[in-house]
């Protein structure tokens, strides 16, 4: 595993990871409330260095290693993490893999720096999450608790602790939505999504693909596949969708 290291911005400091080595580079880009240590980061970091490929991996504001506090962060804050790391560590051609959250941020950052994406590769998307996946599903208590408090604290299935839901993150995710027109991207596009995803529906990704602007884009659902897409055969299925992206370029 590649050392921490530090990028230092104003009011914020951003832990990253980077392993040296050809371009284009891979940059990972994790989901909500996660951080670089997980499964997929792991699995792509190894299946890079193997091969002599630059590999990059980070925390976004409020995660993991990085400065300040999550319940001030905000979809567009995530965004500019991904912009920061791309303008300052990984500069050039590269291909961006976003898990869950992390693939909508990747459509972000692709709209603003598309001369400088190779291809990207979302994992059970969650493009505007924050409205589809959180908004629609509160009833009308919990949404007067959002507006009225700034704040919900809903139950998590990844741990025992209850995670915020802000209304700055309502808000912004606002700003931010694509799903509601179509989605110019100017690479190769591969999405993955298990069909047994409890928390973003794979009929996201369906309705995603339909909204891309280019004619490079794909879908693959994988049977039984929940949420993390973490399995064995999972990852091997992530590397080896990467892999043949790299060759295609």
């Amino acid at each position: 595993m590649s050392d921490i290291s530090f990028l230092d911005l104003p009011e914020k400091r951003l832990a990253y990871a980077l392993s040296e080595g050809t371009s284009p580079g891979v940059v990972f880009l994790g989901g909500f409330r996660s951080d670089m240590t997980g499964a997929k980061a792991t699995a792509l970091e190894i299946f890079c260095h193997e091969r002599g490929r630059r590999f990059l991996r980070f925390d976004y504001t409020g995660h993991g290693q990085s400065s300040c506090d999550f319940m001030a962060s905000s979809i567009g804050t995530w965004k500019d993490d991904v912009l920061a790391m791309l303008d300052n560590i990984t500069p050039g051609k590269n291909i961006l893999v976003g898990s869950s959250m992390g693939a909508w941020l990747m459509l972000l950052a692709a709209r603003e720096r598309h001369e400088n994406m190779a291809g990207l590769v979302g994992i059970a998307s969650a493009v505007d999450f924050t409205e589809r996946c959180i908004w629609q599903q509160l009833d009308k208590a919990q949404k007067k608790e959002i507006n009225e408090q700034g704040v919900l604290y809903i139950p998590s299935c990844y741990g025992s602790e209850p995670f915020p839901i802000t209304r700055t993150l309502i808000e912004d995710g606002r700003r931010h939505l694509l799903l509601d027109h179509s989605i110019a991207i100017d690479a190769p596009v591969r999405l993955l999504h298990g069909t047994k995803d409890e928390d973003v529906p794979w009929q996201m990704s369906v309705e995603l693909l339909e909204k891309l602007e280019t004619p490079d884009a794909t879908l693959q659902l994988v049977k039984d596949g929940n949420h993390r897409l973490s399995e064995p055969a999972q990852l091997a299925l992530l590397c080896k969708t990467v892999e043949e992206m790299l060759a295609s370029i």
